[in-house]
């Protein structure tokens, strides 16, 4: 029983370091466009203190909607909301044009945890997910998290621009902690439980369902940008 237990932790911890690591790209962003005017010296404090402020902020967001989660019919929204993230991730569709460079060490540390804790929801919710409500595993999750947003977001964003499936396998894994989480929900024990092994076969359909989603407009996004220009003029 203790195995097990330390078995299913052990699952928890990993997927939160890889939703953080491929959710990891907006913090990239985030503490790039605020500290790019802070003195090259001075970088590396408001990197480190503004990583420290997010995470700290992100601790107490995420326990917040750990307990949240225990009202019904919020694993229902929580799951639908991440199955939408988790699109959002494959096409691309992120907004970062209102945070803005500061030359100040203490505004820059003050952007960068503003803007991740308007920008967390989708790693909140996630962890949130993943940690099944042990509220343990969220801190250690996150904590393991610090040098993985410092030192890996940058990666992380190099590698997804070089291999589009690095996205596909992060859009998967948050696509199957919401399905995991919908599943979970109370009032729809009465449905699922019957199901017994066909829980897998719907949580297999929901990451199905998102990445043909996400491929379908690529693709369709490709394509028109492969289109030549209409000519115009008079024949």
């Amino acid at each position: 029983m203790e195995e097990e237990m330390g078995l299913q932790f052990l699952q928890g911890l990993l997927m939160i370091v890889l939703i953080d690591l491929v959710l990891a790209g907006d913090n990239a962003v985030v503490i790039g466009m605020a500290a790019r005017n802070v003195p090259v010296e001075h970088r590396k404090k408001v990197i480190i203190l503004g990583t420290v402020g997010a995470i700290v902020i992100r601790i107490i967001a995420t326990l917040i909607v750990v307990w949240l989660l225990g009202i019904p019919g919020l694993h229902l929204i929580g799951g639908l909301l991440l199955i939408w993230i988790a699109y959002k991730l494959l096409a691309g569709e992120e907004g970062h044009e209102g945070i803005k460079a500061q030359n100040s060490v203490w505004k820059a540390v003050g952007t960068i945890i503003l803007a991740d804790a308007a920008m967390g929801l989708d790693n909140v919710l996630a962890i949130a997910g993943a940690s099944g409500g042990d509220t343990l595993l969220v801190i250690v999750g996150l904590l393991i998290s610090v040098p993985v947003m410092v030192f890996g977001s940058t990666l992380v964003m190099k590698l997804m621009d070089r291999f589009p499936i690095v996205i596909y396998i992060g859009a998967g894994i948050l696509a199957y902690t919401a399905g995991k989480m919908i599943l979970e929900e109370e009032f729809l024990q009465g449905i699922v439980e019957p199901l017994g092994w066909g829980k897998y076969a719907v949580e297999t359909l929901v990451i199905a369902a998102v990445l043909l989603a996400g491929w379908a407009v690529n693709a369709k996004r490709t394509k028109n940008a492969n289109q030549p220009e209409p000519k115009h003029g008079h024949s």
